[in-house]
């Protein structure tokens, strides 16, 4: 069947939609090691793509692991949520913005400090046995993806087989590179949200900033088929139409305008790269095979499991489980229950709404259980344990 390729995107806490599909997937395909053998991440995708790498030798025992981990999550387990520290934040932003440098500047460039986010993934990921798994065959190759803030080109940090060949684009980079803890905290940290993480003197962050194209790395690396879980509910052109004549206000809170920021720069890129790949497959349809040889291209196919409810309205009654001083700094945003739900949901890492949404991508998923077979050329499981 040549390389399979997963590709995980960004999305906060939203990401726990994509651990509940692959849950569904572990149940769905036939028992065994890892059916990708590229794994791409983007931000909490990275985290994602990372953990499953490190278990490619058991795709079960890893979703399960992924799953055990998610759901222990609490928002203290992924950034400081202290009154004093979350004070302390407060405090510099107010003085760098109040004072115009007359005071000096504090170099403040975040509002979160995600020190214990750090620590989960250095306990729960030991990059060793990704390694191990690369130089044992099971995996072609794993990459990150962050944003230089120094360029703002999007770059993506791979290792895996040696004919992989780096790449250069008009906005985005591959580069061979031994990835580390450094690589994933930079794919995931959400601007203004999270701190720029310094790798080789240059500032990254989240990687969705500059990836328009979230397949093209697993492309890159090799990738006959793509598997990919969108955090984006597609909503029909109805509901669109009936969003635009319903949603009236007489004000428009800075918390959703973050929201549509951070939509922009998270849900739209898988959908529009799909769009991109089914255009290039259908006209590659129309080319003779052996055409297709010389030219050395291929239809890619691709299948996007993405979630049949918004995300965003799920976290509207989360607000009031954040940490006080949290809520109270959000809260001047205009960030309070269904004001603000999509800035809500990519903070929301409290155990009712990740279950929620695990329990979605699962339930997602395995509504969609006969196409994921036949996608990986497997009969469902319940035929097999028959035979």
């Amino acid at each position: 069947m040549g390389h399979t390729g997963l590709v995980l995107t960004g999305g906060g806490a939203r990401a726990a939609y994509q651990v509940g599909a692959l849950r569904a997937v572990s149940e769905i395909v036939r028992p065994g090691q890892l059916p990708f053998d590229i794994l791409v991440g983007i931000s909490a995708g990275a985290i994602n793509a990372v953990a499953l790498s490190t278990g490619a030798e058991n795709f079960q025992d890893a979703a399960q692991r992924l799953t055990a981990t998610w759901a222990a999550l609490t928002p203290d387990r992924i950034f400081r949520t202290g009154a004093l520290r979350l004070a302390s934040i407060g405090s510099r932003w107010i003085r760098d913005l109040s004072a115009g440098g007359l005071v000096g500047k504090s170099g403040i460039n975040y509002l979160l400090d995600s020190a214990p986010l750090r620590d989960l993934i250095a306990k729960e990921i030991p990059l060793g046995r990704m390694r191990r798994h690369l130089r044992a065959g099971r995996l072609r190759g794993v990459a990150v993806s962050a944003t230089n803030y120094h360029t703002g080109a999007g770059v993506t940090f791979f290792e895996g087989a040696a004919d992989i060949e780096p790449w250069t684009r008009s906005t985005r980079i591959g580069i061979r590179e031994r990835i580390t803890l450094d690589h994933v905290m930079a794919s995931a940290a959400i601007p203004v949200f999270f701190p720029p993480v310094a790798i080789d003197g240059t500032f990254f962050g989240d990687g969705c900033v500059r990836m328009a194209y979230p397949m093209s790395p697993a492309v890159h690396l090799g990738a006959d088929r793509i598997v990919a879980v969108s955090v984006r509910h597609l909503r029909s052109p109805n509901e669109t139409a009936e969003r635009e004549v319903q949603e009236k206000a007489a004000e428009m809170p800075l918390s959703e305008i973050a929201g549509v920021l951070l939509n922009a720069v998270f849900l739209d890129s898988v959908d529009s790269d799909l769009e991109r790949l089914e255009r290039l497959n259908r006209t590659l349809s129309l080319v003779p095979r052996e055409k297709l040889e010389k030219l050395d291209v291929r239809p890619i196919p691709a299948l996007v499991l993405r979630p049949t409810q918004d995300l965003g309205k799920l976290a509207a009654d989360e607000y009031v489980r954040f940490p006080r001083m949290l809520r109270y700094l959000l809260k001047g945003i205009g960030a309070a229950g269904h004001a603000g739900e999509d800035l809500l949901s990519y903070l929301a890492f409290e155990p009712t709404y990740v279950r929620r949404v695990m329990e979605l991508g699962y339930d997602d998923a395995m509504a969609r259980r006969d196409e994921i077979a036949d996608f990986f050329g497997d009969p469902p499981r319940k035929q097999l344990a028959r035979a």
